[in-house]
């Protein structure tokens, strides 16, 4: 299936609009900030307005749902990149109730919500208990101050399959005890920060997750260095595409293999919970 997105872990990518408000040092280098900036948008902040999109860009999320129902596969849908779908404002509520149509409307689209706000996201979602097969739930862990406040949050929402996002990774986070238990979490996403202003991620706090990870038997999978990569002299400044995204010999690709339930032909690991 073609893709819209250039990141690594979503098939497409859809904003219902572009426009946050920064809540924690994962925010200090907003790409999304500084895209919006590069287009003259002014966008950012509790007082600014949100930048809204054409009518033709809300119907592409049905055209890749057909697509893959067409292909008899399921594709991603990270939600939104520009944006989060749960900062909370009411001017973003009727974009919001579109979200939530579009996602009953996509049922061969698995709907990434990735928030730094994950204890909003239970009040904000129209579904009570009965969340829809096709969300799954994420949020930011850069250190372990965020990790240890918003995860638990992230726990108490029934989606079907709940992620983090650990990028860009600050510090060393133990998430063991969150990989484990019925309501525990069932991907794990690491990189490190790029642009001019990055932050360096050691390398041992990427290894760190993935083991743990290994040993509770959930998916990891590390999208990037970024800026900063290793090398045998230690962290050097590089471009993103040089840092590259191989740890320790390889790429990290793996998935959750509940998600390839249906319409899928890759074959999952059963006895570890993730697919290569």
């Amino acid at each position: 299936m073609a893709s819209n997105s250039s990141i690594e872990w979503t098939t497409h990518t859809f904003n219902p609009w572009w426009g946050c408000t920064k809540v924690s040092p994962a925010c200090d280098n907003c790409y999304a900030e500084a895209i919006s900036r590069r287009f003259g948008f002014a966008i950012w902040g509790p007082e600014s307005s949100i930048r809204t999109l054409s009518e033709e860009h809300w119907l592409e999320p049905l055209k890749w749902n057909a697509t893959a129902a067409k292909q008899s596969q399921r594709a991603r849908v990270f939600c939104a990149s520009m944006a989060d779908i749960f900062e909370g404002r009411k001017e973003q509520a009727p974009l919001r109730e579109r979200v939530w149509q579009l996602i009953e409307q996509t049922p061969h689209l698995d709907w990434l919500l990735l928030t730094k706000r994950p204890a909003k996201a239970t009040r904000l979602v129209p579904w009570g208990k009965n969340w829809p097969e096709n969300v799954w739930l994420g949020t930011t862990a850069e250190n372990q101050h965020w990790a240890d406040k918003r995860i638990p949050a992230l726990l108490d929402a029934p989606a079907k399959v709940r992620f983090i996002s650990a990028e860009p990774l600050l510090g060393p986070i133990n998430i063991a005890p969150y990989l484990r238990g019925k309501a525990s979490i069932d991907w794990v996403i690491a990189g490190g920060e790029s642009g001019s202003g990055a932050r360096p991620t050691d390398p041992d706090w990427i290894r760190g997750i993935r083991d743990q990870c290994e040993q509770a038997g959930k998916a990891f999978f590390f999208k990037q260095w970024g800026t900063w990569g290793p090398s045998p002299s230690g962290l050097v400044r590089l471009s993103k595409k040089r840092s590259g995204r191989r740890l320790d010999g390889k790429e990290w690709d793996q998935f959750p293999a509940e998600l390839l339930a249906t319409g899928s032909n890759v074959l999952s690991d059963s006895s570890t919970g993730w697919i290569g």
